[in-house]
């Protein structure tokens, strides 16, 4: 698969989804950053960009392993590499959801508890920066789209890998759906829809990186299982 590789184009692929995770990553430094919740103790809201990188940052390591497999001495190691990777990322992302899911429910049990909780929760979480959001995305997207586009001149048989296309289609997905429960709601709630969007995004990172974890393992009882 890899004989005729477009390393460029490959590097470039890599490099663009790496700045997809460190822009999601680091998000929540720029949307709500003077939110009126963070002085006074709260969470700022902003989760749903910050968790799309659990989804893209398995896009970016299942891309690199793939242009790594030329170097058959690593091959070997792929599985343990992968398999510890995995498994922080699971106990990272049960985390994350425990989280969210805290601050979603605090969230709507201000809401529904008229007159001071509803009050308290316009105060803290009223004020989402719903445009830095979509424009963070705008890019988010944008960046996604490039790096397929390096993929497909890299290497036409990346098509052929039914995971990853199946995995980039998810990040894409993703991305949509936080874009769309940051629109389709009046600007009081949506911080409420962005955190159900963030435990949306994350329970499918935590399913796909179980099943990778799953692989790993098996390919490591492979590698190591005397001929």
């Amino acid at each position: 698969m890899l004989d005729e590789l477009r390393k460029p184009f490959l590097i470039i692929a890599l490099i663009l989804m790496l700045l997809v995770v460190l822009i999601e990553g680091t998000s929540v430094l720029w949307i709500n950053p003077d939110a009126v919740g963070s002085s006074l103790g709260a969470e700022r809201p902003g989760y749903g960009i910050t968790y799309l990188a659990f989804v893209d940052y398995l896009v970016f390591y299942v891309t690199l392993w793939m242009g790594l497999e030329m170097i058959p001495k690593l091959a070997r190691f792929q599985g343990c590499v992968t398999a510890i990777v995995t498994f922080l990322g699971c106990l990272g992302t049960i985390v994350a959801i425990i989280t969210c899911l805290i601050a979603l429910i605090i969230m709507v049990t201000l809401l529904l508890a008229p007159i001071f909780g509803t009050i308290a929760y316009v105060a803290i979480y009223g004020h989402f920066d719903r445009g830095a959001a979509s424009a963070t995305l705008s890019l988010i997207m944008a960046l996604k789209i490039g790096f397929v586009v390096c993929l497909l001149l890299a290497h036409q048989r990346f098509l052929q890998n039914k995971g990853l296309i199946v995995i980039t289609l998810i990040s894409l997905l993703c991305n949509i759906i936080i874009s769309f429960l940051h629109g389709f709601v009046p600007l009081l709630l949506v911080s409420i829809t962005d955190a159900i969007g963030a435990i949306i995004v994350a329970i499918i990172a935590l399913i796909w990186t179980i099943f990778i974890f799953v692989f790993a393992v098996i390919a490591i009882i492979k590698a190591f299982k005397p001929d």
